[in-house]
This record gives structure tokens, sequence and C-alpha cells, in this order.
């Protein structure tokens, strides 16, 4: 058999291992975060959140189809459209790496040996399995996410870079480079991150082109892929559509004509000038020019595919996303303008002073008959700035979070040092480094690590007696050896990868350093480029893999390291054999055998579940406001793919504050009827009311909402603040509101049961909990004012307390969401989570629910395991309220009930505090056994994991890990106390006694 087949045979075995992997772990329904969206609108052909992901939803629409009308299936063929994309990346990479190590190994013109295809395919071998086995690849290989797509995309881009530096002689060679082009401009409505591979490209072609480059040269070559890569981020992407815009805007309100005849010229313009110049270049032989505009038009051909949106946004589907159907809109909206901009080079300090604002320029929006002004764009003038500012967010929680982390005291003004410190401990450390280690080191769980300290560690990241205890797995406490996530890989992967480097560099540097490129770009550029700050929604190491793919590559060339340095003695063939076989060992094999527990989904159904719960909680016709992205983006998934509860109406907190998102609630969608909002679009339309302050007018007495509103809504100068610049705004004057209840309304519309008529209240009064109102809160208030109890309204009960808009003292929780119920307070209760509307939430939790099989799943990745923890709060809700209102009976049942779903063993430390409280509940429901069953398990469970960061605490002579310790130490005097108190004397000895060992141990590392 030639090289050439066994190449192309053992590529696709390389694939056909990736699909069999993703598909036995394939997530089988919905997964949270962004995949809910996308499915939904995939699946309807909607448009999802910006900047778009056309090609994307193309795609899994053509899967989706795979269902044949089974709408339970839609997810998992979405989901199966990921698996394949990812096993095709696997493919490709392949494919590379054995292009490159022959490159390297093989002279041209010479024969292939039987030796040298032997490491040639085992280097592809190894490096390929092992990128399909790393973390990060593998967590979106099953998921219905962007960056499966996106990473094949990079794959091939590459690939066909090599393709064509292999055929660059031949006449027709340069038809790869506009292949590249082409796939460049595809890949824009997939993610903007295969833009990456722009640098790396032009490198392949300039050290194609030049023999023997100098220094200078590669400098030129370098910036001129930055440009390169500039000019397509922001030349075709943007500031093409923004020419368009100005053409549109010319032709409509300076000529009268009709919007889009200003876009008409300004396509056949473009069109004809590249047409024109394409034409001038082959009639005049002038190649080099011939191939940037056949390459320029290719790429605006790719990126043609965002003209999808504009039609389905003409379409008004339900999850119609900045609602693309003008230039302007849809400028802003690739130009992703929601998410704001971050000082790069030069900028702000956290703490610096706001002395001016200064316009930057105007936005628009599309009238009835022309453009009209939307206001203007603004940015603060600081009174001092610093070179790479990296420590610029003034949020409360971000400020804090520098402060502590650096070290600052509060008249500490950041230099560039502290800023370079700062980038280079935190952003390339601990939120990039972190992450590349979790993928060829291993890991020690699945928390959050983004805040520093040692959850979401990876092994090395911890001081040197925890990883000599990861390594041995002596004495070990449960949170690291009852976490599927920790995945010990010895630092074999990592120390592969980088004698693949070393060799790489010594053998070819023009290649080493084109992969060297890729890794940068893909990696530590963009933890530069992007400027993150800190406590983000969740991990952010899917942005890297880039770099991990790189680095895969020299995993794979990893052999021929160990080939000639290791096993040089050999033959060369059986070097290469031996060669091949450890580092498959140490690599992919090591990988995907640690790996393969915490990145099963296949048995786990909590975001579906969770999903559905959403909707079935909630009375029929109801209104449903949600917050984040995990209680919003499954339930649209139900919604618009399942079809469940269609009457249902879902309301986005977070959009609600946009003219086109407020829109769309005032029409029917699905089943449910529009919402009850009375204000007119000229009242909210982008620039108007977009925020409106308060200001104290010392109004001591509670005011009807509807008063405020009319306040809000008032054009009437008398009724506004004017600002320094003369202009007038409309401004909240208290803050303290009420709303005069009906109690036949209340009662006719069922919203409260006839037998507690003598609950309902007269007057709902509050206090609004913020400085200022947006439009989205003034949408909010509207629906109060003119819903008259007509349609139930909810709340998820996991949105930040701010949205609750200070009602939270009328919002009773039934289950996952809290009701709106017009009853009087009951000033007994202190705590939001006390208070629960019993009847309705214990059906919910007993009769209703689904709970996706938390209690048998292999594993549940970490929003699933905090659901856990929210489950079990909600049954211990439950169970005080019916203990309060003397209903033992239930109280049992719902006993039950918890432990047939509930999972037996501890995910986070907030599981533990909750199974505490749960505790107290079965001791004053007289179930000794499980009660002290609990104790005894919760006692056990926190003796390890004090135990454990005592040792290390007394070796190293200082406390680690003061906050863990603290709060296992608490509740270890907490058990201690609450056994005492239901006379389970022994056991509450027992518990002091262990309290008391620790307190003593730990007291000297406290005090010293």
């Amino acid at each position: 058999m030639t090289y050439s087949k066994i190449n192309t045979l053992v590529g696709w075995i390389c694939f056909s291992i990736a699909i069999t992997t993703y598909v036995l772990t394939l997530d089988q329904s919905v997964s949270f975060w962004d995949c809910g969206e996308f499915i939904a609108s995939a699946f309807r052909l909607q448009v999802v959140h910006q900047p778009g992901a056309p090609i994307v939803s193309m795609v899994q629409r053509l899967f989706s189809t795979f269902a044949f009308g089974n709408k339970t299936m839609v997810a998992y063929f979405i989901n199966l459209s990921s698996a394949l994309a990812s096993a095709g990346t696997i493919l490709f990479l392949f494919w590379t790496i054995t292009a490159l190590a022959k490159k390297t190994i093989v002279k041209p013109g010479e024969a292939i040996n039987r030796s040298k295809t032997i490491g040639i395919i085992g280097a592809g071998l190894v490096g390929a399995l092992a990128y399909a086995f790393s973390d990060s690849f593998w967590f979106s290989a099953v998921e219905a996410e962007v960056y499966a797509l996106s990473s094949l995309f990079s794959a091939v881009l590459f690939w066909a870079a090599l393709k064509w530096e292999s055929q660059a002689k031949e006449p027709r060679a340069d038809r790869w480079l506009l292949f590249i082009a082409y796939l460049l401009g595809l890949s824009i409505g997939v993610h903007l991150l295969n833009l990456l591979v722009i640098p790396a490209i032009i490198f392949v072609y300039f050290f194609k082109k030049t023999n023997n480059p100098n220094w200078k040269d590669i400098v030129k070559v370098f910036l001129l892929s930055i440009l390169a890569l500039a000019i397509v981020q922001f030349g075709i992407i943007q500031y093409l559509i923004a020419f368009a815009a100005s053409f549109d805007y010319f032709f409509v309100n300076n000529l009268g004509l009709s919007f889009g005849s200003g876009i008409l010229v300004y396509a056949i313009l473009i069109v004809g000038g590249l047409v024109y110049g394409i034409r001038y270049s082959i009639l005049n032989n002038k190649r080099a020019l011939n191939l940037i505009l056949l390459s320029v038009s290719l790429i605006i051909f790719g990126y043609s595919s965002f003209a999808l949106l504009i039609i389905r946004a003409e379409a008004k589907p339900n999850l119609n996303n900045y609602n693309v159907d003008n230039v302007y809109s849809f400028l802003r909206y690739v130009g992703r303008d929601q998410y704001g901009d971050r000082p790069l080079v030069y900028g702000q300090n956290y703490n610096s002073e706001k002395i001016d604002i200064k316009v930057t320029g105007r936005i628009y929006r599309k009238g009835k008959d022309k453009y009209e002004s939307a206001g203007t764009r603004s940015e603060y003038v600081f009174g001092d700035k610093t070179l790479a500012p990296r420590m610029y967010s003034d949020k409360a929680e971000h400020v804090r979070f520098y402060k502590n982390y650096m070290g600052f005291d509060d008249q500490h003004k950041p230099t560039l040092v502290d800023n370079l410190k700062y980038l280079f401990s935190f952003q390339a450390g601990q939120m990039y480094m972190r992450y590349f280690m979790w993928n060829f080191v291993g890991r020690r769980d699945n928390e959050d690590g983004q805040l520093g300290g040692r959850d979401g560690e990876w092994l090395s990241g911890i001081k040197p007696i925890d990883a000599l205890r990861l390594g041995s797995q002596h004495n070990l406490p449960p949170s690291i050896t009852e976490n599927k996530a920790y995945n010990r890989f010895f630092f074999l992967p990592l120390i592969i990868g980088l004698i693949g480097a070393v060799w790489h560099f010594k053998r070819n540097q023009k290649d080493a350093g084109v992969i060297g490129l890729l890794f940068v770009f893909t990696g530590v550029a963009i933890v530069v480029y992007l400027n993150s700050v800190p406590i983000e929604p969740r991990e952010r190491d899917y942005a890297d893999v880039g770099s991990f793919y790189a680095f895969a590559i020299w995993i794979g060339l990893g052999v021929f390291g160990l080939k000639e340095w290791v096993f040089k003695k050999l033959t060369p063939a059986k070097a290469g054999i031996f060669a091949s076989m450890a580092a498959l060992i140490a690599a992919p094999v090591l990988m995907v055998s640690q790996g393969w527990d915490d990145h099963d989904r296949s048995d786990s159904y909590v975001a579906h579940d969770m999903s559905v719960n959403y909707l079935k909680s909630c009375a029929p016709n109801a209104i449903l406001f949600t917050y984040g992205d995990n209680d919003t983006y499954p339930v649209w998934y139900a919604q618009e793919v399942e079809n469940i509860r269609p009457d249902v109406r879902v309301v986005n907190l977070s959009l609600f504050t946009a003219d086109w998102y407020i829109d769309g609630m005032k029409k029917k969608q699905n089943e449910s009827a529009p919402l009850p909002i009375s204000m007119k679009p000229e009242q909210y339309v982008e620039g108007v009311r977009d925020i409106m302050y308060y200001q104290d007018y010392k109004i001591a007495q509670y005011i009807e909402l509807k008063e405020i509103m009319d306040v809000l809504l008032s054009d009437n100068d008398a009724d506004k603040v004017a600002m320094t610049d003369g202009s007038k705004y409309n401004v909240l004057p208290t803050k303290n509101l009420k709303i005069t209840v009906n109690p036949k309304q209340v009662l006719d519309t069922g919203t409260v049961p006839k037998e507690d008529a003598g609950k309902i209240a007269d007057t709902m009064e509050w206090t609004y909990n913020s400085d200022y109102v947006t439009k989205g809160t003034l949408a909010l208030f509207d629906i109060l004012t003119h819903n008259d109890w007509k349609r139930p309204i909810y709340f998820t009960g996991a949105m930040p307390d701010a949205q609750y808009v200070g009602l939270n003292k009328y919002l009773y929780t039934e289950g996952l969401n809290r009701r709106l119920l017009p009853l009087k307070p009951d000033m007994s209760i202190t705590e939001d989570y006390d208070r629960v509307n019993v009847k309705p939430m214990y059906n919910n939790l007993v009769n209703v629910y689904g709970y996706g099989n938390i209690k048998y799943a292999n594993h549940l990745d970490r929003q699933s395991a905090d659901d856990v923890t929210y489950f079990s709060n909600l049954f211990n809700g439950l169970l005080t309220g019916l203990i309060r209102e003397g209903k033992i009976e239930e109280a049992k049942q719902v006993t039950q009930k918890y432990f047939d779903v509930i999972p037996n063993k501890f995910y986070t430390m907030r599981q533990v505090m909750t199974t505490f409280y749960f505790t107290e509940n079965l001791y004053r429901l007289n179930d000794l056994n499980r009660a002290n069953a609990m104790i005894n398990k919760t006692a056990a469970y926190v003796n390890k994991e004090l135990n454990y960061l005592t040792e290390v605490s007394e070796s190293e002579k200082q406390l680690v890990s003061e906050q863990n310790i603290r709060f296992y130490l608490t509740f270890l005097g907490q058990m201690a106390k609450l056994t005492k108190d239901f006379d389970q004397t022994e056991m509450s000895k027992k518990l002091e006694q262990q309290y008391n060992t620790f307190i003593d141990r730990l007291t000297p590392l406290a005090s010293s």
C-alpha cells in the first residue's frame, strides 16, 4: 500500500475513533448556555445574538431535519452536527501533522520508506487523537455550540494552506488560495476566531515564496499579516457595511428615495469595481492583483451568508435579535455594539477620574420615511490614563477583585508595571495557562476557578505538597476524589508536546515558526485583545482551543523527538513503532481514560428538564420573566422546538431594554397573546428614554405606579429636568411605589383562591431598588400597571435580586419560579426563600418536575452540579413551609421525593450547607434514622475535607484555603449543636470533639 493510501486510511480511522467517542458521550438533548438559543434559532431559522452565526444556523437546520418530525430528537441531531464537525477537525488535523512531518523528514523527490511512514503516521495519530481527547475541545464536541464548526473551519483553512504549499509550483495551485479566501468568508458566519488563522497562512505563503528571508522581511510580513487580519475584521466585516449605510442615508435622506436604494447603487459599484479590476488584471497579466481581487470577491461572497439574518429578520420571528431589517441595525449587529468597547493600548484604570464626556459619533435608526437620529455615541474623558490598561472596569465587583488580587489600597493608582503584572499573572496566567494545563497536564476539579485560589486548578498550579498528594492520591478529600473532573495526565502530553516543539524548531524553523505564530495568535493574542474583565459568567477556555490545536501538532511531532532521542539505538522502523506506541499511551490513551467519565453527558438531562420545569411551573397564559442565559435559552428551546407550554410568554429582562425586543413582546407569539404594554413605539424607540435617573423629590408617601408611568412617559417639559447641555429628560421622582389591588379582580382571575381572600392586600407597596429606570423597567412597570391580574406573573428564582425591582415581599416561590401575588406581607418572614406558596410548590416538586437524572447520571457538569443544590434548596424550602403549616403527611411525601431524586454524593460546598438544613427538618419530622444518617454522611465528608486542609496548612505553617476551612468548621459546630438540640447526645459529643480537635490544630496557624 502506498504512503498516500495509508495516510488517507489512517486519517479516516482517526475520524472514526473521534466520531465514535463523541457519539457515545453526546449530550442527548439541550445543554446550558448558548446551546438552547442556537437550537431554537436553527430549528425555525431565527436570528441569534450578536455578531450572528448564519452558517451554523443553516448547518444545524439541515441536521434538525433528520429528526423526521420527532421534536424531542431535534436537539440530539443538532448536537450530532457538532460531533461530526469535531471529528472532521481531527481528520484534517491528522493530515496537517502528517504533511508537516513529511515535509520535514522527507526530501523533495525522495521515496518514503517504511520507517519514515511509521513515524509520520504515528505522529499524525498521536497528535490528532490527543486533541480529540483534550478537555476543552471534547466539551464543545458534544453540544450544539458554534465552536465545533469553528474548529473545523480553522483546521481546513490551515490544511488548505499546506496543500497549496505542496502544489505551489503547479500551474493551478492558486486555486487553493482562492478556496481559502472563500472559506474565510464563510467562516465569518461561524465565528470570528477563525480569522486568527490568517497570519499563519500568510507566513506559509511568504516562506514558500522566499528562499532566504531575513529578520527585516519577517517583521514586515508579520506587520502585513496584522494588517490583513484588520482589513478582514474591520474593513470587510464592518466598514463595508458602514459605507453601505452612508450611501443609503444619502439616497434616502438627501435625495428622497426609498430605503435600500443607496445600498443597491453601492452594491452595483462594488460588484462593478471588482469585475472591472479582475478583468483589468487578466488583460494586463497582473497576477498578484488578480489573486487579491478574486480573494476579496470570494471573502465577500462567503460573507454574504449574513443575508439570511436580514431575510429572516423581515419575517419577524419570535427570536429576532436586534431586528436587523435595515443597514444601520445590521451594522451595529455585526459590530457587536451591545458588548461595548474595552481599552487596549492606552486608556483608563478602574479608579481614573472622569472629567468629561465626548461625543464620538451619531446613531441612526430607520424611521417611517427616512433615517432618524437615535442619539450620539459618547465616551468618558479620563483625567489620567496608562499604557496597557488591564484593570479598567469600574464596576464594584471588578474593583474589589482588582484590589484584593493585586493587594492595592484605596488610594493606589495602578501603573504600567501594575497592569503588566495583572496581565501576566491573572489574564495570561490564571485565565489562559490554567486552561492550557487543563488540557495537557490535568485538573483537580470542575469548580469555577476564575477568582484564583484552588478551585478549577490544574494539577501543578497548587503547592508542592498538594501536587505530591494529587499524584499519589494519599489522603485526598472527597471534593477531589469524588469529582470526575479530577484528571491526572502526569504532565506527559505537555512534555511530549514540548519535545515535539524543540524537535520541530531544530529541524524546520520556518514551519515551527508558523505553528508558533498560530499558537500565539489563537491563545495569548486573544487574551491581550479581549482584555477580559474578571468574574465572567463562566469559564472561557473554549475561546483558546485554537492554541491547543497548534500545541497538539507538536504533541504529534513529539513522536520524532522520542524516536531520535529516546529510541535512537533501535532500528529506524522499531524506533518509530516504539516512539509512536509510547506517545500514544502517554498522551491520547491516558487522556481518554482520564477524561471519559467527566465528558460523558449521555445520561444527563438537567438543562432539558430545567427548561420544561420553568414552563410547567406557570399557570395558563402566564408571563415569565427570565434574566440569565441558563434560565432563558433552554426555555426558548423548550417552547420553540418541543412546543412545550406555548401559552407562556417568556420575557428576558436583559433584552427588555431594547426597542426591537419590546416590539416583539407587543405581538402574538406562538399561542401567547401580546403583552399588556401601552407604550407607543415613539416613546421607547432607540435613543428615547434609554435611561431615566432617580431624582429625590422628598415624597414620603407611596405613589400609584400608574401616576409614575405618566410622569416617566410625559412629553411635557414641566415633567422633565433640564441637563447642562439644555436637553430635557424624564426622571423618577420617588422610589416609593404602590399598586391598588381590586380583590374582585384577584379572585375572578384565580390569582388567589377564594379560601385565601382574607389574605389579599388593599395595596401593594414597595420601594424600587435602583437609582435609574431603563426602558426595560419602564416596560415592566407598564405590564404591572395594565395587566389587572389577568395574566399570572412569574420571575425565575435564579436571577439577581436587583431584577425583582423591589417586589420581593410579594414574590412567592412555587418551585423554580416566584409568582407575584398581592398578599399581605408576612412580617415574620425575613428571608425571601422562606416565602413559599405551598400548594402549587408541592404539586410542582412532587408531581410535575423532572430532575434530569441527577441522581443516577454518570457525571454532572459544573452548571448541572449547581442545580443539584438549587433543587435541594427548593425541597428544603417546601419542607419548611409544610412543617410551618402543620402538613406533616405532605412533608413526609416531599422527604421521600427528595431521597428518590437527589444524589447521595456532595457536588459542592453549597450542597453540604443545604443538606444540613434539610437534616434539621428531618429531625423536626422525627425522622431520626434518616437525619442521623445524613449527619454521619455530612460529618464524614467535612472531616475528610478539614483533615486534608489542616495537614496541608501544617506542612506550610500557614492556613490554606482559609474560607473553606472556616466554612467546614462552622458546619461541624452547627451539626454538634443541632444534634444536641434534638437529644442526639452521643453524636453531639463526637462532633464537638472533632470540632475541638481541628480548632486546637488550626488555632496556632491562624494566630501566626
